[in-house]
């Protein structure tokens, strides 16, 4: 390709431009001409077809993997973002489209259920402030743990109590007890009964889908002995709201739902807006699972997560 001396000032302007990230003066000052020559010969770079710029929009629906999503699992709303290059990257990006799916669906006076973990704390990081009206927050699962590791479950509900100009309910509890008729006892306290029961009553919920490996979340904070850790790993393939699920979708280790502090998993079906929001290789099983059951009536994902679900 024959390159005019024009040419090759624009692609000077625009490596220095776009690679380098120098303002146009600097860039001016670097090639000798005016700013606005500058500008003239970055668009004519672009005009040229030297530079194209790709915007990867959250937002954006991969419409045909949504369509067949919505399809296969029955779903309301699927919003399939661009699959990412690192799991930091992708859990920012499920939570900017899932913070996008929640504003659309909550409305003055509703309650509204959240969990917590890094897919929901990443929603919260990126709701923007709301006019609504007379909205609270419920937690749905208790989020006190034994150890130093974060579930970021204050500053998770705090965020979308800004957001939503809504007031708390938290749930100061440890999602998992020791002891199941401990657990029993202290729900019946007046204000854990009260939380509860909002849990239960709200109509509106996001969740995320946890994953079942020696790394997860749940399996770090203290709950379980190392006996009950291999028992989870053989026979769960994640969890929602902190209940673990089979490949089917049902509740495993009875023994373990005795003990959680959470609503249950048909509550979790009954509610009306059941927002889903994961996506990554891990989540792939027990995402999976969750639509089948019949868990989630919305859903947030990567389209990488988006196929291998519906293979």
């Amino acid at each position: 390709m024959s390159l005019s001396p024009r040419d090759v000032q624009g692609l000077s302007a625009a490596r220095l431009y776009y690679e380098r990230g120098l303002p146009q003066t600097d860039v001016a000052r670097e090639l000798g001409v005016s700013r606005p020559t500058v500008s003239k010969l970055i668009q004519h770079a672009k005009d040229r077809g030297f530079v194209t710029i790709e915007i990867h929009d959250p937002r954006q629906v991969s419409t045909a993997v949504a369509d067949q999503l919505c399809e296969r699992f029955g779903l309301a709303q699927a919003r399939v973002i661009t699959s990412q290059p690192t799991d930091d990257d992708l859990v920012r990006e499920l939570g900017a489209a899932g913070a996008l799916m929640l504003e659309e669906n909550v409305a003055d006076g509703d309650l509204l259920g959240i969990t917590w973990g890094r897919t929901l704390h990443a929603v919260a990081r990126s709701l923007k402030p709301t006019d609504c009206h007379g909205v609270q927050v419920v937690q749905l699962k208790g989020g006190a743990t034994l150890t130093s590791r974060s579930t970021s479950h204050y500053e998770t509900i705090r965020l979308f109590c800004e957001a939503f100009n809504a007031y708390p309910q938290t749930l100061p509890l440890p999602v998992i007890f020791d002891n199941a008729q401990v657990k029993r006892v202290v729900e019946e306290d007046r204000h854990i009964k009260h939380i509860l029961d909002l849990g239960r009553d709200a109509q509106t919920a996001i969740f995320t889908v946890g994953a079942m490996s020696p790394d997860s979340t749940l399996l770090k904070l203290g709950y379980f002995s190392a006996t009950e850790q291999a028992t989870l790993l053989e026979h769960a393939v994640g969890d929602i709201c902190s209940r673990f699920i089979d490949e089917h979708g049902q509740p495993c280790l009875p023994d373990l739902e005795e003990r959680t502090v959470a609503v249950s998993l048909q509550n979790v079906k009954a509610k009306q807006t059941r927002i889903c929001v994961a996506g990554g290789q891990q989540k792939v099983r027990p995402l999976k699972a969750a639509l089948a059951a019949g868990y989630a009536s919305h859903l947030v994902t990567d389209e990488g997560t988006a196929r291998a679900v519906l293979s």
